[in-house]
């Protein structure tokens, strides 16, 4: 089995699951190694913070999360980041309006450099974040 195989094939129960999601959500939005006690009082069922610590230790062993020092909370591994694209992550639909205004937007620009100008703008008004848009050089696009 390859790397990529095994990485989707951890087997999570919903406990660990809801775990991992709320330790990576919490880590993406603080930036901050997460610990049982941050994520005890974050998370809609009501464990200890001793519970969430078994949890994360078996995490931990799966190659999910790490502690980037001793006695720090957990960030996740780059495996545990796939896991939560892969299977555990939320994405809303885009609502109608917002689709229209992109199709708009983007299909009136035929300048190359416009047209990722404009998406960049677009990505980081819908995002609220830092956007960056890149065309491949043109010895490597193809049509």
């Amino acid at each position: 089995m390859d790397n990529d195989a095994r990485k989707s094939a951890v087997k999570l129960n919903d406990r660990a699951e809801m775990l991992l999601r709320a330790l990576v959500e919490k880590y993406i939005k603080e930036g901050q190694p997460v610990g049982s006690r941050t994520l005890s009082k974050s998370i809609e069922l009501s464990l200890s913070p001793a519970t969430i610590r078994n949890v994360m230790a078996d995490l931990e062993d799966l190659g999910l999360i790490h502690a980037p020092h001793t006695s720090a909370g957990r960030i996740p591994t780059a495996q545990g980041y796939r896991l939560f694209v892969d299977r555990l992550l939320r994405v809303e639909p885009m609502e109608s309006r917002f689709i229209d205004e992109i199709e708009q937007e983007l299909t009136s620009e035929v300048d190359p450099d416009k047209l990722t100008a404009t998406a960049s703008d677009l990505l980081s008004r819908f995002t609220r974040l830092a956007s960056v848009v890149v065309m491949p050089a043109q010895s490597e696009a193809t049509l």
